[in-house]
């Protein structure tokens, strides 16, 4: 009976659905079907385990059949979790019953995972073309899985860009599904000039502006001449094109500056030498026997002052000398 038991086990899919890629689940349902406490037990725990593995398998090619990673890491840790909350806790029941509850929770887990990862991760573009890696839930070996456009097209639309002269504009087509993308693709930037939206281009109107595996370009002191049709596009290294957006920018004159009048000067009424502050021939005899008769006035006036001071001095001190000659008399 062992040896029936251990070749049935040696039978067990190695991957039937997306759950058992993960090699932790797969020993864990081997060690469970071990830990029945007969051969007969484990035998009929390995029947349940296969009709799992069935509605697991069922599960997974109903939502696609692929699963990524993350979603499967989650998936697995719930399970693991619920696994163990389930092995601690002591069963009272049939072993064959509670065998088939744990194993229909792990479905239910599996279900849900999948469900949001079919609803939120798998082929997120909503534009352009994605190749998304993934896990084949059958094979567990990673595959590309085409996500095309949902439109059918590259073209994820037209945006208006409005800037001033001298001023700045930032062009940036990065969408979050990008980082999905294999290898390292790069930003094809290329522009037509002209006012945007004016004529149908065709390809040879544009001109490769610049290459780079950043998503976003800077367009630093606009100068009118430099608005146009933009066009950015994402393209691996074999030139396949998953991406492509398209950016009118417009670029407005400055308003005019408002001036201040400037005051025009009257013109010189002589000629240019003439000055208002230079003096002609008929003031100039007046103004110079004007100022000598101020200048003799003036040497007059310092005379007599000078006179006045020098009399009243010598009036100060002649009492002084008839005293001094009384006094020298007497002496004698």
């Amino acid at each position: 009976m062992l040896l029936v038991l251990v070749s049935l086990l040696c039978c067990v899919p190695a991957a039937k659905a997306c759950l058992q890629c993960d090699r932790r689940i797969r020993l864990l349902l081997e060690d469970f079907v071990l830990s029945a406490p007969t051969v007969n037990n484990q035998i009929e725990m390995k029947k349940i385990c296969d009709h799992a593995y069935v509605t697991y398998r069922e599960t997974s090619w109903e939502r696609k059949g692929v699963i990524d990673p993350t979603t499967l890491y989650r998936a697995r840790t719930e399970y693991q979790s619920e696994f163990d909350r389930f092995l601690k806790t002591k069963h009272t029941g049939s072993v064959t019953f509670e065998a088939i509850q744990i194993l229909e929770k792990g479905r239910k887990i599996l279900e849900k995972h999948l469900d949001t990862f079919i609803r939120d991760g798998l082929c997120p573009n909503k534009c352009g073309l994605l190749k998304q890696r993934v896990i084949d839930c059958i094979s567990c070996r990673y595959k590309i899985y085409i996500c095309p456009s949902p439109s059918g097209q590259l073209d994820c639309g037209e945006y208006p860009v409005l800037a001033e002269e001298g001023g700045q504009a930032v062009l940036n087509c990065f969408l979050p599904w990008h980082r999905l993308l294999l290898e390292r693709p790069e930003y094809h930037y290329s522009w037509a000039p002209g006012v945007p939206g004016t004529e149908k281009l065709i390809e040879r109107d544009f001109k490769a502006l610049v290459v780079t595996d950043d998503s976003s370009v800077v367009l630093n002191q606009l100068h009118v001449d430099e608005q146009g049709t933009y066009r950015c596009s994402l393209l691996d290294q074999s030139g396949t094109v998953f991406y492509q957006v398209t950016f009118l920018l417009a670029v407005s004159h400055l308003p005019d500056q408002t001036h201040r009048p400037m005051i025009t000067l009257p013109s010189l009424p002589h000629g240019d030498n003439y000055s208002p502050f230079q003096p002609t021939a008929g003031l100039l005899v007046p103004a110079i026997v004007m100022v000598t008769v101020l200048s003799l006035a003036a040497s007059v006036g310092l005379l007599v002052v000078l006179g006045m001071m020098m009399s009243q001095r010598r009036a100060a001190e002649e009492p002084s000398r008839r005293k001094e000659g009384k006094n020298t008399h007497n002496t004698v």
